[in-house]
């Protein structure tokens, strides 16, 4: 998984994480590898459709819910890219016409270009819907993900995919020390501001970044919210809210 695409033009300047709404994420380093978190181009806050993201080499998958892999399949095809996900994910993507798959699971690293992707829990669910009245596809474990990227680009990235605060994000701090954390705070199919707070606060990050919410009504909770309950935490991490389509960069 080293080869690289020529062309580099498309959505997201060279050392950013780009929010393209929801939780679909693009990572592009200064050294050109360009990894897609969840694609869901589809999303009501979507800035970019299939034909304006431009090259990707990897797509991460954290789990089977339509919102976090409904761009997946015509992505893969367009653009060539490998897909990495959890045995039972890459099942389903086989089983669709994907044949560009790297399955990994908890605790494993796969090398992209010059990124290191580790798998990590995640507390949530997962369900690949089949349609027509069909009980959804057992999808594996839902997950999240350490990217660690090239010198230069700054320390490692935590994204969480869909979850609830959980104890063991303490052992992430630990074993990975993540310094940018992506994490849900929508508060209803995911934790909201004030668990997002503890999360923030058990990894140690310095910034994060919160994404799914205000996709929907129903996801409600806001960056500012977050603020004020890390303040009452005592905690002295950088909240940094873009809106769709803004980057992040990857040095703080």
């Amino acid at each position: 998984m080293t080869a690289l695409h020529s062309d580099r033009s498309g959505l997201g300047e060279a050392g950013t994480l780009t929010w393209l709404g929801h939780a679909t994420v693009l990572l592009t380093t200064t050294t050109g590898t360009r990894v897609i978190f969840d694609p869901w181009l589809e999303n009501p806050k979507s800035p970019a459709d299939l034909d304006a993201v431009g090259p990707v080499d990897v797509i991460a998958v954290t789990h089977g819910h339509f919102d976090h892999m409904g761009s997946v399949v015509p992505l893969a095809t367009a653009t060539g890219a490998t897909v990495v996900c959890v045995p039972e994910m890459a099942a389903y993507f086989a089983s669709v016409g994907l044949s560009n798959l790297v399955e990994m699971n908890k605790g494993g690293t796969v090398k992209v270009g010059d990124v290191a992707l580790t798998m990590v829990s995640a507390d949530h669910s997962c369900g690949v819907a089949a349609g027509d009245g069909v009980p959804n596809i057992y999808g594996g474990n839902p997950v999240g993900f350490i990217a660690r990227l090239p010198e230069g680009n700054g320390g490692p990235i935590y994204v969480s995919g869909d979850t609830n605060v959980f104890g063991d994000m303490a052992l992430i701090r630990e074993l990975y020390h993540p310094e940018l954390a992506l994490m849900p705070i929508d508060g209803h199919y995911n934790m909201g501001p004030w668990e997002a707070a503890h999360a923030v606060r058990l990894l140690g990050v310095s910034r994060f970044a919160p994404y799914h919410y205000g996709t929907f009504p129903l996801l409600a909770g806001t960056p500012q919210e977050v603020r004020t309950h890390l303040a009452a935490l005592g905690s002295s991490a950088t909240v940094v809210d873009v809106n769709p389509g803004g980057s992040v960069p990857l040095v703080g």
